[in-house]
């Protein structure tokens, strides 16, 4: 790949700048710096303005010009992001007093005039110069945009982004930021004539090094790389019945998606957060209707190509649990020794043996309160809109109870839990007497002790790993679930193994 990508664009006028701007924010990270050049009244401070209000959510946010005060700093929901204007700079040494020297780590710079200190701009960074163009109107603008050294990689993204916006008719879409996840994928939401789609950008890219037999840890653990399994998956679960957004528009090469808005209606209220217990029992009668039928591995893609949906193995069982050894526990200062180590996976390989004879179904993996929307136009378990899918294996069907009752982001009550567990238990023995509550109950608790000792390794490696230490504050919250799944029978011999190894997050 080139370490240098160029694109020019026209702007009809402020709006058009504002939608290349957020264009390019759905594509930014923390640590990168974008530069703003060209003359007096080109549009730079509007195109400044135009990427903090979308990154900031608010389009009225005062953003004033930092001509004056050469630096402004704003703490932004996925970011911090320092705002200079270098217009005033005499003496290389004012840019150590406004906080670019050294550039600050971990916070998205927007510098507007860079001419002014070229010797601070680092190799790695994006040049956006405005340019008039009075002849095709007296607002237009010309923007030429070049990323340098591995920015390029995202200006060539942004490239092929506004190519696919353009191509769906979506390019003069009003653009409104989305929260994103804890993967790679970003989101907003397109408004126009009234209408509203949800845009995806979720490029292909594997979760780490190939550290796993040859493997990165994504594919040996059945994560999505690209966007293909989200359209089978989804149009599986439309074709049974099930609420998946209507996908109107894909790219599956560069990983876009232009899908159905389901709204803002969640599973949960109040602050803090709790579930809402009608809506969490229309979700338990869905999982229940779901596993009770009978799904394929295999699901048409496009025409002559299909996706294989993976099995939920033992292998990738046994690499998720490995994640609290490997990231969690070296937060604690915990060093395991081979034998401690050897128990560990004993331990796990006797536990997911008992998992041999359970039934498989569609586990989509992250059923749970941050991807479930609620539709009350619709009908019965039509109701509950689904969201993020991608990741789905074929596995046990307790695994998605256990993601829904025990929500990694939001404490659900034990009582709130056994509650819609007895529920989902009278749904399936009502409609199988086969059903067996007992083995389905231990599947549950294997199930919950597999996902809540994946999750205490998971955040850990999000904070150190990627920079993101918002998921810490969730570790308390999976110990109490991990907790009250270590009290079924079935888990006595790891429950004494994590009493004599593994500390409370608090600890």
């Amino acid at each position: 790949m080139s370490d240098l990508a160029t694109f020019h664009t026209a702007l009809a006028n402020e709006t058009a700048t504002g939608h290349l701007m957020a264009d390019l924010a759905l594509l930014l990270g923390a640590g990168d710096v974008i530069t703003l050049s060209g003359d007096l009244g080109a549009g730079k401070t509007a195109a400044a303005r135009a990427l903090i209000r979308y990154l900031a959510q608010d389009a009225e946010l005062e953003v004033p010009s930092p001509t004056f005060t050469l630096a402004q700093t704003y703490d932004l929901p996925s970011f911090p992001l320092l705002h200079a204007d270098l217009y005033r700079i005499a003496d290389p040494d004012e840019l150590e007093e406004i906080g670019l020297s050294p550039l600050p780590e971990g916070t998205v710079t927007l510098i507007e005039w860079p001419e002014r200190a070229p010797q601070m701009l680092p190799a790695d960074r994006i040049d956006i110069a405005l340019s008039h163009r009075p002849s095709l109107g007296t607002g237009a603008r010309a923007a030429e945009i070049t990323g340098y050294g591995k920015l390029a990689a995202k200006i060539e993204r942004l490239s092929a982004l506004r190519h696919f916006l353009e191509l769906s008719g979506s390019l003069d879409a009003k653009r409104q930021r989305m929260p994103g996840d804890a993967s790679t994928r970003s989101y907003a939401r397109l408004t126009k004539n009234d209408q509203t789609a949800i845009l995806m950008n979720s490029p292909r890219r594997p979760d780490g090094p190939a550290l796993y037999d040859g493997k990165s840890y994504s594919e040996a653990v059945h994560l999505a790389e690209d966007v293909r399994p989200f359209v089978a998956i989804a149009n599986g679960l439309r074709e049974r019945g099930y609420s998946a957004p209507v996908i109107h528009h894909a790219d599956l090469d560069e990983g876009f998606l232009i899908t159905e808005d389901f709204g803002r209606e969640t599973f949960i209220t109040g602050d803090p957060p709790k579930p809402i217990a009608a809506r969490y029992q229309a979700a338990v009668d869905m999982l229940a209707a779901f596993h009770q039928e009978p799904l394929p591995d295999v699901l048409p893609l496009v025409p002559h190509l299909d996706y294989t949906v993976p099995p939920f193995d033992n292998e990738a069982m046994m690499i998720e649990v490995g994640l609290m050894p490997e990231w969690y526990l070296p937060d604690k200062s915990v060093t395991l020794t081979s034998n401690m180590q050897a128990d560990f996976l004993l331990i796990w390989g006797d536990l997911l043996s008992r998992l041999a004879d359970a039934p498989k179904t569609w586990m989509l993996r992250d059923f749970h309160s941050p991807n479930l929307i609620w539709l009350e136009q619709r009908d019965d378990i039509k109701r509950v809109g689904l969201l993020d899918f991608q990741d789905a294996v074929m596995g046990p069907p307790a695994y998605d109870l256990v993601s829904l009752l025990q929500d990694a982001r939001i404490d659900v009550p034990e009582s709130i839990e056994l509650a819609m567990l007895t529920r989902y238990v009278k749904t399936r023995r009502t409609a199988d007497p086969t059903f067996d509550p007992a083995a389905f109950a231990q599947q549950y608790a294997i199930m919950s002790a597999q996902r809540n000792t994946r999750l205490l390794g998971t955040f850990a490696r999000l904070n150190r790993r990627d920079g993101k230490p918002q998921y810490l504050r969730h570790q308390p919250r999976i110990w109490t679930y991990l907790n009250r799944a270590l009290a079924h029978p079935a888990l006595d011999i790891y429950r004494e193994w994590c009493i004599a190894h593994v500390p409370a997050p608090g600890a």
